[in-house]
């Protein structure tokens, strides 16, 4: 984890979380989550093909089609891309080989994504938008991203949406892998 749990519920102001019932696996952090959802008014989005308890107080629910994680992913790099929504500050003084995944994801548009991953492309834009300018955005995933056939691609598609926004390194932000 990039950040402490403490950040959930106090300093985040969107929460992503994919491949995970986090209720299930982690009730602490799935209370965490609500109260800041209830309290603080702070932006959930669930993607999994699966409907987990956290849907029903997601501001977006990403019901994918099982395996087309990266195809989800990459579609949402690319509308941050293409939408002119990366944080060039942050990719400049910090990172390496975004001009490859700028080329990359240019395949991945929302309407050619949208029906591999079963999510509407607007829905895809306004995922990508949200997450991208949101004072604070964190993304916390589960073994549905990590044990997979696709997991390193998976979690390298995160950290690549993490780090394109700069959405690491600050109360409130970063990568959460539940265990």
């Amino acid at each position: 984890m990039t950040n402490s749990i403490r950040d959930i519920a106090e300093e985040s102001k969107l929460i992503f979380i994919i491949g995970s019932n986090t209720t299930e696996q982690h009730p602490v952090i799935g209370i965490k989550i609500r109260r800041a959802k209830r309290i603080r008014g702070a932006k959930l989005i669930v993607a999994d093909p699966r409907r987990t308890d956290l849907a029903r107080h997601a501001t977006h629910v990403l019901q994918f089609t099982a395996d087309t994680d990266v195809a989800l992913l990459n579609a949402i790099l690319h509308v941050i891309v293409d939408d002119g929504l990366a944080n060039e500050a942050f990719i400049r003084d910090r990172t390496s080989g975004y001009e490859a995944l700028r080329e990359n994801v240019r395949r991945f548009s929302p309407e050619l994504m949208a029906p591999v991953c079963g999510i509407p492309a607007p829905t895809i834009r306004d995922v990508a938008r949200l997450y991208a300018t949101s004072k604070a955005s964190m993304i916390l995933w589960g073994m549905g991203i990590s044990q997979h056939v696709h997991g390193t691609d998976n979690a390298r598609c995160l950290i690549a949406l993490a780090m394109v926004t700069g959405q690491i390194g600050r109360p409130g932000t970063g990568l959460h892998p539940l265990r």
